[in-house]
Order: C-alpha cells, then sequence, then structure tokens
C-alpha cells in the first residue's frame, strides 16, 4: 500500500504536535501549586470555632462533635467549599461532600478528605489540615482551569473523633447507635443539629467499588516524622486494635492485721500484670504497642488490701496475627501470677478491629509526587484510627502524614509547620492528578 509523503509528514507533524501538546500539559499540571498563604489563612479563621474566650489560635480549640462550634466550623467549611467552585451537599450522616466533574463521566470518582471535628481541648491541626487542604486543592484547581479526566470528590466526615461518619459510609453503624451519647449530646439530636437525618441513615452507606480510591491527608499525631526531619510520611497502614477487659479477684481484709504472707492482693497481680504488658510487648522489634490505660481498684481504702482490681489492656500493630500472639503470651503468663498471689484472673476480648492496609500503588503515587515536589519520605503505620479505615473497606486507601512538631497531639499544643502544611497539601494535589492519569 503506497502512502502519500504530504499526508505521511502532515501525520507525523499532527503526532509531534499532540505529543508536545501533552508534554507541555504535564508540565503546568507538575509545575501547579497550591495557595499556602491562603490554606494558613483557611486554618486560622476555622480555629475561631471553639477557641477558648479571649484566646488566640496558639491557644488549641474545642470543637466536638455537634457542639455549637462544629455547627459554626461545618458553615464555615462550606463557605470555603463554595468559594472553590463546589456546591456541598450533607448526606444522613453529617457527613459534607463536594464534587468537582471530570471531562469522563464513565470513569469512577476519586474521594479524598478528613474531618473538623476535635477532641475537648485539642489542637488546630488534627483533621483541620486535611478538610482544608482538601477544599484548597479543589480551588487550586478551579482557578487554574484544570480539568480532570476523573470526577473529584472531597468530604469533611461527622464526628470523627467517634468514628460516626465515616462509619455510617462504611455500613458499619448499628441499630443503637442513635442513642449512643458523646460529649453530652445523643447522636441522634446531634445528626439534627449538623444537618443529617437519622430517620435516612441507611442512605448514608457508601456502595463498595464506587469510587475509585480515598486519599486522606493528616498529621502524624506522633513524633518519628519530626526526629526523623522527614517532611512526608507514607502510611503503610492503619494498625490493627485488640482491646480486654481484665477482672483479678482477691480478697479484701485489714490492712493491719493480715500478714503479708497470707494476702491474696488483688493490686499487686494487676501490678504484676501490667509489668507483663510492657515485657511482652518490648522484648521483640517492631512498632508494636501495648497500654494498660484504666484501673479500678475495690474497695480503694488506704487501710484495706484491696480484694478486686479491673483493667484494661490495648494491643496495637499493623499485624493482627502479632497482637493476636502478644494477647495469648499475657494471658499465659497472667494465670501464673494469679498461682503466685494466690488471685483469680479473668482476661476477655471484648473488640477486635482489623488492620487497614493502604494500596501499594497509591503509597507508590504518594512517595513519586513527593520526590517531583523534592520532598524526601519516609513508610510508617499509623497507630491511630482514621476515616481512612473504613473506606479502605470499599475501594484503594492511601494516607498522607506531616510531622507533628515533638509528637504532641489531641493538645493545644499540636503543631505541624506552616511548611510541612503547605508540603502535605501540594503532595495532595500532585497525588490526585497523577491517580487521574490512571
Amino acid at each position: 500500500m503506497l502512502v502519500n509523503r504530504r499526508e505521511l509528514l502532515y501525520g507525523m507533524a499532527v503526532a509531534c504536535a499532540a505529543m508536545s501538546e501533552f508534554s507541555a500539559f504535564q508540565e503546568r499540571q507538575n509545575g501547579l501549586r497550591i495557595n499556602a498563604a491562603r490554606l494558613q489563612r483557611r486554618l486560622e479563621d476555622l480555629s475561631v470555632n471553639g477557641r477558648p474566650a479571649g484566646g488566640t489560635f496558639a491557644d488549641g480549640v474545642s470543637r466536638v462533635a455537634y457542639s455549637d462550634a462544629d455547627v459554626g466550623g461545618r458553615k464555615y467549611a462550606m463557605a470555603a467549599m463554595g468559594e472553590a467552585g463546589l456546591k456541598p451537599r450533607i448526606d444522613p450522616a453529617g457527613n459534607i461532600f463536594g464534587a468537582r466533574a471530570g471531562s469522563d463521566a464513565s470513569l469512577l470518582r476519586i474521594l479524598f478528605g478528613s474531618h473538623i471535628d476535635s477532641v475537648p481541648n485539642g489542637g488546630n491541626f488534627d483533621g483541620d489540615l486535611g478538610s482544608m487542604s482538601a477544599i484548597e486543592v479543589m480551588r487550586t484547581l478551579e482557578e487554574h482551569h484544570v480539568a480532570t479526566t476523573h470526577p473529584l470528590e472531597m468530604v469533611i466526615w461527622s464526628n470523627e473523633e467517634n468514628l460516626v461518619g465515616s462509619a455510617g459510609a462504611g455500613g458499619g453503624l448499628g441499630e443503637g447507635v442513635l442513642n449512643r451519647v458523646f460529649n453530652g449530646i445523643r447522636v441522634e439530636d446531634g445528626l439534627r443539629r449538623i444537618g443529617g437525618d437519622p430517620a435516612r441513615l441507611v442512605e448514608s452507606r457508601i456502595t463498595p467499588h464506587s469510587f475509585c480510591c480515598y486519599l486522606e491527608l493528616h498529621i502524624e499525631q506522633g513524633g518519628t516524622l519530626d526526629k526523623a526531619k522527614i517532611p512526608i510520611g507514607v502510611v503503610e497502614g492503619i494498625v490493627s486494635i485488640d482491646e480486654y477487659e481484665v477482672e483479678i479477684h482477691g480478697f479484701a481484709n485489714h490492712a493491719g492485721t493480715t500478714p503479708m504472707p497470707e494476702r491474696r492482693n488483688a493490686l499487686l497481680a494487676a501490678a504484676k500484670l501490667i509489668e507483663v504488658v510492657q515485657e511482652a510487648v518490648t522484648r521483640e522489634p517492631g512498632r508494636q504497642v501495648g497500654t494498660v490505660g484504666q484501673l479500678q481498684v475495690f474497695p480503694n481504702a488506704h487501710n484495706v488490701v484491696p480484694g478486686l482490681v479491673k483493667h484494661t489492656i490495648e494491643l496495637r500493630d499493623l499485624s493482627a496475627e502479632k497482637i493476636a500472639r502478644l494477647g495469648e503470651e499475657i494471658q499465659r503468663r497472667a494465670q501464673e501470677i494469679a498461682r503466685q498471689t494466690g488471685t483469680e484472673i479473668q482476661i476477655k476480648k471484648v473488640d477486635h478491629d482489623p488492620p487497614a492496609n493502604a494500596d501499594p500503588g497509591i503509597q507508590a503515587r504518594i512517595e513519586q509526587a513527593a520526590a517531583g515536589l523534592g520532598l524526601k519520605t519516609m513508610r510508617l503505620p499509623s497507630g491511630a484510627g482514621h476515616d481512612a479505615q473504613w473506606m479502605a473497606r470499599l475501594a484503594p486507601m492511601g494516607m498522607i502524614f506531616v510531622p507533628s512538631l515533638r509528637g504532641i497531639s489531641h493538645s493545644p499544643k499540636e503543631l505541624t509547620a506552616w511548611q510541612d502544611c503547605a508540603n502535605g497539601a501540594n503532595v495532595l494535589l500532585q497525588t490526585i492528578l497523577s491517580l487521574d492519569q490512571l
């Protein structure tokens, strides 16, 4: 078949022009940056909702779910979403969504976001950074007239500190959740306050695999990145958690008249068991942690040998198998302590949260995005729970961490440097643009 030379040259010219145009497009995309000053201003303005009376940004925030401060913060966030060209909608679980169309409506949306509720006397970066950065990413794309192929959708999850909103989306809210009370407010009443609809809670469920993937930018809430001086953490996954309740039965008796060899001291047994938890968890290398965080002593009198102690044990690690094995070891050694102290020790597992592993492909995309920005990365697990753990049940998930100075979080002293905030938002932006090419 003979090919007209002029047609061939014309076709080659068109192809080269298209490649050149695509290369220029990629260069523009790679050079795209969020407005760091505007992101800082958003975080500072959001903090007005929940500041102590007469306080400043440095005094932290109490924006607990369903409170007046939460209502005010959500109103502020939705106004900011409007400025980014989004039309906020609230689902029955109180989650706020904002969508941006893609050029191919047949493709699944890329979902990303975080939360803005806080613990009492919390900080201004936990959740807030991811939420305000999501808005900033949307506004940056709008201002620079960047058309993505995939539809994009951002979300601000409700009541993240108790994982209510994302659990609703993940289909994990039981029938009794509406009667639960958080910070003095029933969930049913709280949902109405923030624009949700408790009667239609089931409609907040998101169908598995109905979106492409989920991304979340968050502060680390630990000190690993800060100590290593690494600006970006690539989350390997959210740890599995096993929770146990312990009851130790001894015999309450007079502290002055009961000889030491004859005592059945439940508190002594508890002290030995707490030490066993520490030894078992720290004996082998790894990031596993174990905590005894609650302890009750009965009759709790200065002149009575304790007859009953109740306490908790919590074990966390990315490996569910590892913490199960540690739990079994602790239970075996507890029975040795019971024999030594003349007590009875009952250990009951009351909860198990499976690990939520990050998608390897998304991890690689985050690392590539950071490298393109000249930022070093470190892979690490998340020891804290996040909304991303629910999203991981529905679609591939990835998380981006930025440093928490001195590893402080859930405190007014929680702090992330403004440059690290901007770095995280830019990595989020570039990761989204990278995933959009899939």
